[in-house]
């Protein structure tokens, strides 16, 4: 599949707020997920079970932006992909309101993503 009409698509179920069905569907079982600054995860199960727990604290959301996307795809489903995110929303672990500007560098290989870097302020 085209590495543009996947990143489309995976951007397009998280703003409709289907962030675990997502996730299953676009991360490879071997994916490694790192924020800047921390260890990175390592393994499907362990950033699944990461997934669900930031679901599970999310209080609401008020809205989310892919402001700029650029792929750059080397063979079909593989290569690279940059999405720039504006997120406001109300979670647990901030105990209220979040506003995030953040770049999601990924790597895809045959149409899942094996690493995804998190860029934030």
């Amino acid at each position: 599949m085209d590495l543009k009409i996947s990143v489309d698509e995976l951007n397009a179920m998280i703003l409709r707020g289907e962030l675990l069905p997502a996730f299953d569907r676009f991360y490879a079982p071997n994916v490694v997920i790192n924020e800047v600054g921390e260890e990175p995860r390592v393994g499907k199960a362990v950033n699944r079970e990461f997934e669900e727990k930031w679901v599970e604290g999310l209080r609401a959301f008020h809205s989310a932006e892919a402001k700029n996307v650029a792929v750059n795809e080397t063979s079909p489903g593989t290569g690279v992909a940059f999405v720039e995110w504006f997120m406001h929303y109300d979670h647990d672990f901030a105990d209220g309101e979040v506003k995030v500007e953040q770049v999601a560098a990924q790597e895809w290989e045959n149409g899942q993503i094996v690493r995804e870097t998190f860029y934030h302020g």
